[in-house]
């Protein structure tokens, strides 16, 4: 039986955002890259660094406001759970599975290069999608992609950006004060008392808690941002689609823009200025370079695309009614844009070596933009919807009734 299933509003509000937020940072980029290399470069770059309350600029920046951005991520990742593509296990294993093989295989290519030598921590930074920009992509395409496809795309960049965060906390932490992760974890289960014991539904004991789990997570060594993703899990959340009254719903709605437009830009004017010496090309050549291109570019939608296709071979899961797998290598494609993730573990992997930080993020830079030109083209020559995917804001599913090989044989 054939179920149709409509797009929510938070969803395409998020989409939106993405789509124009995607712009901006675009042009954060490009600003940042030119002043960089110009004659007010090191001034600029200077400006970063200046000391403010014991963290430069630029930390503040990255472990401060990108927290906000994990709080984010995790209330979409919450709303996936609760009523999104990820509630029902059938359609959440299919960009479970897909996150994985998007998360292994690149991983798998740096360390084929680079295992054994001292840029081996760099294997993180090819495992994440940004959400932002991969988004910001499939919305130019707007109706001429179906609608499962954003989920599937969606679903599947929360995971592998849950993914990077536990590679975060686990393989990319300083000295570890057990005192001081102890209070961070007691004042998360504080806040999941003060939520599921209590029902306080007020937004700033969460807030003042969250700030508090902040500061003791940045003391204990694990990175501060860790806290933005727990503090997401603590907030009340309403299991109603779009309510309006779920803190979680409107703490999310507050955040799209903020984020879209003032954090990501600001994260982006702060780390991607890379000074572009005569021999770039040749460092792009270089192993850890080379394993961030090619596991960006060519990793991601192998192991996508790969992984997808055993899963729904062995009966694991299977693709909506919508969905082809066209579409599942477009998406593929588009995972390989990394950005802001990637950019972010390249801070954490390379801590103190400025030279392979720069050579890392130019790295990051040409993928991302190679992968978002090349899943582009693809979808918008053969991405486009079934004849009869007429509402570009419904996923088509089988119940599960329907015979697979017939299904298969239709598609």
């Amino acid at each position: 039986m054939r179920i149709e299933q409509r797009l929510s509003d938070t969803f395409k509000q998020f989409a939106a955002s993405g789509k124009a937020g995607g712009v901006v940072l675009i042009l954060c980029t490009i600003a940042s890259l030119l002043v960089a290399n110009s004659a007010w470069g090191p001034s600029y770059l200077a400006f970063w660094q200046i000391v403010l309350g014991g963290l430069s600029v630029e930390l503040w920046v990255n472990d401060l406001l990108m927290a906000i951005f994990f709080l984010l991520i995790g209330l979409e990742l919450q709303r996936e759970l609760r009523n999104g593509e990820l509630s029902d296990l059938r359609n959440a294993l299919l960009p479970i599975v897909a996150a994985f093989g998007g998360i292994a295989v690149p991983a798998l290519v740096h360390f084929l290069l680079n295992g054994g030598t001292p840029t081996q921590p760099g294997m993180g930074i090819p495992m994440a999608t940004d959400i932002a920009f991969a988004l910001g992509v499939l919305a130019l395409l707007g109706s001429r992609v179906p609608a499962s496809l954003k989920i599937f795309l969606t679903a599947l960049a929360v995971m592998d950006d849950l993914g990077a965060i536990i590679v975060i906390a686990v393989f990319y932490t300083a000295q570890l004060s057990l005192v001081y992760l102890a209070g961070a974890l007691g004042m998360f289960v504080g806040l999941l008392v003060l939520n599921r014991g209590l029902r306080v539904v007020a937004l700033w004991p969460y807030l003042l808690g969250g700030a508090v789990m902040w500061f003791l997570m940045l003391k204990s060594g694990v990175h501060a941002t860790i806290a933005g993703v727990l503090l997401a899990f603590t907030i009340p959340y309403s299991h109603r689609q779009d309510d309006g009254a779920s803190p979680a719903h409107r703490m999310e709605h507050v955040l799209h823009k903020p984020v879209a437009f003032l954090i990501l830009p600001i994260f982006a004017l702060a780390n991607t200025g890379i000074v572009i010496g005569a021999g770039w090309a040749a460092e792009l050549m270089a192993p850890n370079s080379l394993g961030i291109l090619l596991g960006l570019v060519a990793g991601k939608p192998a192991g996508i695309f790969a992984f997808t296709f055993a899963a729904v071979a062995i009966g694991l899961c299977r693709l909506p009614l919508d969905l082809a797998w066209r579409h599942v290598l477009g998406a593929g494609l588009l995972g390989g844009i990394g950005f802001t993730m990637s950019i972010f573990i390249t801070n954490l992997a390379f801590t103190g070596h400025a030279e392979i930080i720069n050579a890392s993020k130019m790295a990051i830079l040409a993928a991302s933009l190679i992968a978002g030109v090349l899943g582009f083209a693809w979808l918008k020559l053969f991405g486009k919807p079934a004849e009869g995917d007429t509402d570009p804001d419904t996923m088509d599913f089988d119940d599960g009734r329907a015979d697979q090989e017939g299904v298969a044989a239709a598609r």
